[in-house]
């Protein structure tokens, strides 16, 4: 069991982390919680090979958003920004002259679009520029906001011209607007003004930042490299992959930032009474299995789930099967507490990046088999129980179960570690309405006859909260109660 707990963890310092791998190309769009953005942020007193290390931490958070990426790096005192459709490594492939990207300080950013529409302008790092077309002041953003198209109404009254349809771009020109109060005076006052969730990380053409919504619902997590190079991203694989040391996470509320007149990062806190929010779906489904938030190890929670779902609804079987890539630490926890073995009785074609893009749904269905193919002698004659991290529409669970039954499985348990996803989330993750969402329209019991399972159970939320430590979390999807006030449908920023 150890064993297969360090090769899975292993495995995604070197490989695409991928989540629910039975996804076609249709239901990685429909049948999901969508990613919601990565960024990374890196600033020595030295020059670095910031296009290298910004490449590396990019890539260590690619599972964040496969949409476009981008990098705006600080050299003696210019920035410079490039960003592209595509996943990193492949951007960062065109560059023609790498070397232009080295400086001392860079932000980057990798894309799945919550807000606004998919287009070039979107992507980030967003930047602003003087009146000498130089650039002066870059971002990059995970979240939602909440009030954006309020805030963009009034700003735009001023005169002030928005490039893209992001609510990233409100916070770029809010802090902009207030750079006569000093860069920590801006951030500040852009802070006071906006409202839902958000992880920031930017650059001056001399100086760095990154802030966190007063409610930490976004992560940010800060660690060195040495003494005089800090990297700040939202998750602690992306500190492992540029071989930096954990030192903190942001708090929210917070702003760490370089001075004029101090050496090294600074911090202050715009509200000393913030009360931690966290995601609770970072752990469930967003992070990466070799990722720490908040002092928690996302795959020791994720082991502890399938630990949890045992106790919580025991069932007599031959073996657990856990969903690849997401669902295999929670089938490892259910082994581990039940005594079923666990069999990888999932193979994974390791060549498959994304889905394949064909015109007919019948050859759309057979691209799940490509990805991922049972093992029918493992199977045949089996009870069998299935761990997934959750279920969504349904559409994908369902054919999971389909090719568990074409596969000869005697009896099938379905168990789910995230509780019934009831509600949308508006604060940075994209599921759909809630008339799609299939645990809001039906019972457990019609649930269980549409996926055509034996039983079917989902770890129930107070669970959910007693693995993690606390309450101090954001289950909004879960319960309909958020950490900060629903915005009506007419303010959304879309």
């Amino acid at each position: 069991m150890k064993d297969i707990k360090l090769a899975y963890q292993e495995k995604f310092k070197q490989e695409f982390y991928g989540r629910n791998l039975f996804r076609t190309q249709d239901e990685e769009f429909l049948d999901a919680p969508k990613e919601e953005c990565g960024i990374f942020g890196l600033y020595s007193d030295n020059e670095v090979d910031t296009f290298s290390l910004s490449q590396f931490g990019l890539f260590a958070l690619q599972h964040r958003g496969q949409e476009a990426c981008g990098v705006s790096v600080a050299s003696k005192g210019k920035i410079l920004t490039v960003k592209d459709e595509g996943l990193v490594l492949d951007v960062f492939k065109t560059i023609p002259n790498p070397e232009s990207l080295i400086g001392n300080a860079v932000i980057g950013h990798t894309r799945y679009t919550t807000a606004g529409d998919k287009k070039t302008y979107n992507f980030q790092p967003f930047f602003a520029k003087n009146e000498y077309d130089q650039i002066i002041l870059s971002i990059a953003h995970n979240g939602n906001l909440t009030n954006a198209g309020e805030l963009k109404a009034e700003l735009e009254a001023e005169g002030v011209v928005f490039k893209a349809t992001s609510d990233s771009e409100v916070i770029l020109r809010l802090i902009q607007k207030n750079l006569d109060l000093g860069l920590r005076g801006a951030i500040k006052a852009t802070m006071e003004r906006i409202e839902g969730a958000y992880s920031v990380v930017g650059l001056t053409r001399n100086k760095f930042f990154a802030f966190r919504d007063f409610n930490g619902i976004r992560p940010l997590v800060l660690g060195a490299i040495d003494e005089k190079t800090f990297v700040c991203a939202s998750e602690t694989c992306a500190l492992d992959a540029v071989g930096a040391q954990y030192v903190r996470d942001i708090l929210p509320g917070e702003i760490v930032y370089t001075s004029d007149t101090e050496e090294g990062l600074r911090s202050f806190l715009v509200k000393n009474d913030c009360e931690r929010k966290i995601c609770a779906f970072e752990y469930i489904y967003f992070a990466r299995p070799d990722t720490t938030l908040e002092g928690i190890n996302v795959h020791e929670i994720r082991e502890k789930s399938g630990e949890k779902i045992w106790e919580q609804a025991p069932v007599q079987a031959d073996l657990v099967i856990g969903v690849p890539d997401s669902g295999v630490p929670a089938a490892i926890g259910f082994s581990k507490a039940s005594g079923i073995p666990f069999r990888p009785a999932l193979i994974k074609n390791r060549y498959i990046a994304r889905s394949f893009i064909v015109p007919s749904q019948d050859m759309r269905e057979r691209v799940v088999n490509l990805k991922l193919n049972p093992i029918i002698s493992e199977i045949k004659g089996k009870s069998v129980v299935i761990i997934d991290d959750s279920i969504v529409r349904g559409t994908t669970s369902k054919r999971l179960v389909k090719i568990l039954r074409d596969s000869g499985a005697k009896e099938i348990h379905f168990r789910s570690v995230s509780p019934p996803i009831i509600a949308p989330c508006f604060l940075g993750i994209d599921t759909p309405k809630k008339d799609d969402l299939i645990a809001a329209n039906m019972t457990i019991e019609e649930l269980k006859d549409y996926l055509g399972v034996d039983s079917l159970e989902f770890l129930s939320v107070p669970n959910l909260a007693k693995i993690l430590g606390s309450e101090n979390h954001c289950f909004g999807c879960f319960t309909e109660k958020y950490p900060v006030a629903k915005p009506k449908e007419s303010e959304l920023f879309n």
